[in-house]
């Protein structure tokens, strides 16, 4: 069985001159060559800053860049027709297609209606701070761009739980929209303000069995435009996990298919959070190892102050390891962004290493290392801040290197705060490799590789060393590495 490699293929600062659809249909044969078995899409339809959205600001589920609305008929990354043939030429090369679903909320409403709310504590959203009052708000969705193709259905405030924008009002803040589902928030995992339902913009009511029908409807009508493959599910903290028990059922029985699903639960060091979640869904899905992302991030500031012999402590793939997609960085944890987190540029390769040689996890690549990045956007003092983000020196040779050698038994050496390494054996159809790595200075590892390797020379793809090793003949090597970098050796 191949090993799985998915890529992140856009970044937050993706151009908004609607040439992805079409860039990933010309790159498509390249990225599976290297190794990639799985894209990950962004939001596809459209959002309320129309052509500027980069689709989290979700308006209509339902327009893909086919209709006229919020000033544009295309979104920010091409139209309908152009996002289905780059899926096309995903599944033409081999891969799969991961599309993101924003079901959190929707932004951008069409109609005022006039509405019961109650505001809430921002820090406790539990604690009513006043009285339910009469508010007219944009809660009402009628999409008049489309004109009920695709759908019929009209959101109204009865699909909502909560607001944080009133027409006219002075009074800014969070208010629950009292409904006939209740008068609070819905129940989550995650207690942070007392309860983390609401995260921005109307947000959507899942006790309302008429939203979750319409949720139902999208996902079949989605799954017969474009074939989609999996999911990669926004903001599940903030949504009750009971809907997605019930809608990633739905959708497998009605594809016929598993479905791969990852959820983003964004808890970097909570790992106890990440594992609620899991049981509450039954592990129905895998959640990003926002835990290890940070260890990553830690350990490029520490450098050789570091504990490598650490480096997976209180991560989800060492906990669960079949339900952990592993990344060295997103969207929201790049230079100026919500999250932001970046690991430092010499400790990258290291990461990477990390994730697609080993044993476990599903990787995760992101768009910025393998192709680079520039932007200018406002850091936290205001100021205009121009960032680089070069390629991740030897990405794609570590992406390969899992494509033909990270398979077999795995042997662990993370015996030195400094100096770590493991070796993959190797199957019948695959020959292994070995791994070192140092976050001072140079290092070696002696480690057992397997006997049917005895005599065999190995090479550093790197370019690190220029060594050759032999392996002994009970399997063994003394493998080294270049100080602050890895080492990934293997025999022709």
């Amino acid at each position: 069985m191949k090993n799985g490699t998915m890529m992140q293929y856009f970044h937050w600062y993706t151009p908004d001159d609607g040439s992805l659809w079409n860039t990933i249909k010309n790159e498509a044969p390249k990225l599976a060559a290297m190794g990639i078995n799985a894209i990950w899409l962004p939001p596809a339809y459209k959002g309320a800053d129309g052509i500027h959205s980069h689709g989290y600001d979700v308006y209509d589920l339902y327009d893909l860049g086919e209709f006229d609305q919020k000033g544009t008929v295309r979104t920010r990354y091409g139209t309908r027709q152009e996002y289905i043939d780059a899926i096309k030429a995903i599944h033409d090369a081999g891969m799969q297609a991961y599309v993101d679903v924003v079901a959190n909320h929707l932004m951008g409403g069409d109609e005022v209606e006039k509405i019961t709310v109650r505001k809430v504590n921002d820090e406790d959203r539990n604690e009513f701070i006043s009285d339910p009052i009469r508010v007219k708000a944009y809660t009402k969705f009628t999409f008049p761009g489309r004109k009920g193709a695709h759908s019929s259905f009209i959101w109204d405030h009865q699909c909502f739980t909560g607001i944080d924008h009133i027409k006219d009002g002075k009074d800014e803040g969070i208010f629950t929209i009292q409904n006939e589902y209740g008068e609070g928030w819905e129940d989550v995992i995650d207690t942070e303000k007392g309860n983390y339902d609401y995260l921005m913009g109307a947000d959507i009511e899942f006790r309302n069995p008429a939203v979750r029908e319409e949720f139902r409807r999208w996902g079949e009508w989605y799954y017969n435009a474009v074939r989609y493959d999996g999911f990669r599910l926004d903001a599940v903290k903030h949504i009750t996990p009971d809907f997605f028990n019930e809608w990633l059922d739905q959708m497998r029985e009605y594809t016929g298919r598993e479905l791969f699903a990852v959820g983003e639960y964004w808890a970097p060091g909570q790992l106890d959070l990440l594992l609620k979640y899991i049981e509450a869904t039954n592990g129905k899905m895998s959640l990003f190892d926002a835990s290890l992302h940070h260890n990553f991030y830690d350990a490029s500031l520490a450098g050789k102050d570091y504990d490598l012999t650490t480096i997976f402590d209180g991560s989800l793939v060492a906990e669960k390891p079949f339900l952990a997609v592993t990344v060295v960085g997103n969207h929201d944890t790049q230079p100026l962004q919500a999250l932001e987190a970046p690991v430092d540029y010499w400790f990258k390769p290291i990461a990477y290493s990390l994730i697609l040689l080993r044993e476990h996890g599903y990787p995760c690549i992101f768009y910025p290392d393998l192709y680079g990045a520039k932007y200018t956007d406002k850091n936290k003092e205001g100021a205009d801040t121009e960032i680089e983000l070069v390629p991740v020196e030897g990405l794609e040779l570590l992406i390969s290197a899992r494509d033909n050698h990270a398979y077999g038994q795995q042997r662990d050496y993370f015996d030195h705060p400094n100096c770590i390494g493991w070796t993959r054996e190797g199957d019948e159809e695959h020959t292994g490799c070995a791994v070192v790595i140092s976050n001072g200075e140079e290092g070696n590892k002696h480690m057992e590789i397997g006997k049917r390797y005895a005599g065999k020379r190995f090479k550093d793809i790197t370019g690190k060393r220029e060594e050759e090793i032999v392996i002994d003949e009970e399997g063994w090597g003394d493998f080294l590495c270049a100080a602050g970098s890895v080492s990934v050796w293997v025999t022709d």
